[in-house]
């Protein structure tokens, strides 16, 4: 039995088809304050298995309700958990900095299940959160009017789609506010100018790897899911589209792609802002979550989200 794909300390995929996952540290969730928030994890569909963590800011003297941030983790869609450290930290912060509960969604991966699967698990948490109001007292706090989704690289992908099986099937239980994609996931057969520069090779390899073991069988990378402009959708969709904010990280390999997705989008006359981060590496928010660049992540995610209050 041989490796025929492998991320150094994430992933090894074997020719039988089995996956090894290396898991780095982890945080367990805890009801207790802590750092301001409690969190929890709840199952979604135990069949599928789709879970999740629950980020919950402490409000003193204060009972109302409070805006959702429901976010997905980034991995090229083959690894990734909301009970990793970086993302557990990332969070808990970003609720309590943003006075909102947040939602971080565990969704099944690619080799084992390939795309959609991903949005489809994401899509059908929405509903699930549409159902929690009289059952979880946490939830109950939840102003399901003020919905924002979020998440970094295959997570920002994971959003974009997310938002647009909401505008698909018409989802009316949430209103989705706005999308906060941080360094997003996507591609196409043509190169980037970044993705051809010296040093960059090491990364597209990854990057190719990734796609070829989450798209479905046979795909290439100008499968929609993959490269957005492949997305055939009325004008009246998007017209419909809510406002996005897209960071960037001036280091990032796959800044470009940021920037062309966001392009995309004003084009099509979505409201739509571009922010990058200078001298930053992908998704450093996971590396470095208490980072000042972090902080000031954090801070301009919470004005985006206010202004839509």
């Amino acid at each position: 039995m041989s490796i025929i794909a492998e991320a150094h300390d994430f992933l090894q995929v074997f020719s039988d088809g089995s996956v090894k996952r290396f898991e780095p540290p982890i945080i367990t969730a805890s009801v207790e304050l802590e750092n301001g928030y409690r969190s929890k994890d709840v199952i979604i569909d135990s069949s599928k298995p789709i879970s999740a963590r629950i980020f919950l800011p402490e409000t003193p003297g204060s009972t109302a309700l409070l805006p959702v941030l429901v976010y997905f983790h980034g991995g090229g869609f083959c690894i990734g958990s909301t009970t990793w450290c970086g993302y557990h930290y990332f969070l808990g912060d970003l609720s309590v900095t943003s006075r909102s509960i947040i939602m971080s969604i565990d969704y099944r991966l690619a080799p084992e299940d390939r795309l959609p699967i991903a949005y489809d698990d994401c899509f059908s948490s929405l509903d699930w959160l549409s159902c929690q109001g009289d059952s979880d007292p946490w939830l109950k706090r939840a102003d399901l009017s003020l919905v924002f989704l979020s998440g970094d690289s295959a997570g920002a992908n994971i959003a974009h789609n997310v938002a647009l099986k909401a505008l698909k099937y018409r989802l009316s239980h949430v209103q989705i506010r706005g999308l906060l994609l941080i360094h997003p996931y996507f591609g196409s057969e043509k190169r980037t100018e970044t993705e051809m520069a010296d040093g960059a090779d090491g990364d597209v390899k990854m990057n190719d790897m990734f796609w070829r073991l989450s798209l479905p069988k046979g795909s290439t990378r100008d499968h929609f899911a993959c490269n957005f402009q492949m997305e055939k959708l009325s004008e009246l969709t998007w017209h419909q589209f809510p406002a996005v904010v897209v960071y960037v990280a001036g280091l990032d390999f796959l800044k470009e792609r940021g920037i062309m997705y966001a392009e995309l989008l004003k084009k099509k006359e979505v409201e739509v802002t571009l922010v990058e981060a200078e001298g930053e590496s992908h998704v450093y928010h996971v590396f470095h979550p208490e980072s000042e660049a972090t902080r000031l992540l954090q801070s301009q995610m919470s004005e985006f989200m206010t202004h839509y209050f």
